[in-house]
């Protein structure tokens, strides 16, 4: 299964193999604007399928994906929330907004940091160590969560260090393995970081651009906006880095260090989140109100225009 939410306040919940509409969840009534898994993870308990979704009316509930019944609800928040995390380790999950706030699975509150800026934090990812990398505006700050020592349910979050080499505001973050973590930018910049050192070990800022590219024929502009070269989302597997980039959708592959293959056109209008699916499969979506799924085949066949190198 999965699940899509829109501007609407409403999510679906989808058959990923029949693409069938299985449940239509309502409860906000502002635009989605962060939903992720919540999973129980006590094994004592019988494992149920939930997802949580924050919304623009400044509220987060926690959803049953087999009944579609909403099975709790959060209205405490001063902002928006625009990410949530869930850190399966630790058993908390993260909202973020103006602040950074650390829950547990009941919904109680255990502790937040203070206001950050006016603009929040747009993305989050977790990190080893106990640690989490917030996107605030061109910034990247690595903050690392620890538990009372007085035994009692208390957290504290503490800011180990900001990262300032994107030249624009940070879009998209995505957690690759324990090792390496991406990052994207409004200006099409993407940037491999080591996880544990927090240092750069790759960056790729042109991608998008196929006038750098001798044997793709370029296209007549003016200008590039940011709309077209802004790197909304990604996700990743093992071997490569998935961009959704302006309307289009690239491979970037983090072995090689450049970008193997894309779909120039992927949707009408900009692609808003991407994710891998079983079985060399990506699914997207986009302003245009369409949700895709995509196969990933041998370059031979694979439909999509071939990219070569273009790595800084």
């Amino acid at each position: 299964r999965f699940a899509s939410a829109g501007d609407d306040g409403i999510i679906f919940l989808w058959n990923a193999q029949t693409g069938e509409k299985l449940h239509e969840l309502h409860g906000h009534t502002h635009k989605i604007t962060a939903i992720a898994p919540f999973s129980s993870s006590d094994v004592t308990e019988e494992k149920t399928n939930l997802i949580i979704t924050a919304s623009a009316d400044r509220t987060v509930i926690v959803w049953d994906c087999t009944s579609g019944r909403q099975v709790q609800r959060v209205s405490c928040f001063h902002s928006t929330v625009k990410c949530l995390t869930v850190l399966q380790r630790l058993n908390v999950w993260l909202s973020g907004g103006s602040d950074l706030c650390v829950w547990n699975r009941k919904l109680d509150l255990l502790c937040k940091t203070s206001h950050l800026t006016d603009a929040g934090i747009s993305a989050l990812v977790e990190l080893p160590k106990n640690c989490v990398a917030a996107a605030v505006g061109k910034e990247l700050i690595i903050f690392r969560l620890s538990s009372s020592n007085n035994g009692s349910e208390g957290w504290n979050i503490l800011e180990v260090k900001r990262l300032v080499d994107h030249q624009d505001n940070i879009s998209s973050l995505v957690s690759v393995n324990d090792l390496t973590f991406v990052t994207g930018s409004h200006i099409g910049e993407l940037i491999v970081w080591d996880a544990l050192d927090w240092t750069k070990q790759a960056s790729e800022c042109n991608f998008w651009d196929s006038s750098v590219h001798p044997d793709v024929q370029p296209e007549i502009k003016l200008s590039q906006s940011p709309h077209e070269t802004s790197v909304q989302h990604l996700t990743s597997d093992e071997e490569c880095v998935f961009a959704a980039v302006g309307k289009g959708i690239y491979v970037y592959n983090l072995q090689m260090k450049r970008v193997i293959a894309c779909q120039r056109t992927a949707h009408d209008s900009s692609v808003l989140h991407i994710e891998k699916l079983p079985n060399r499969q990506l699914i997207s979506c986009s302003e245009d109100g369409s949700v895709r799924i995509w196969e990933l085949r041998e370059k031979q066949q694979l439909p999509a225009e071939p990219v070569p190198t273009g790595l800084l």
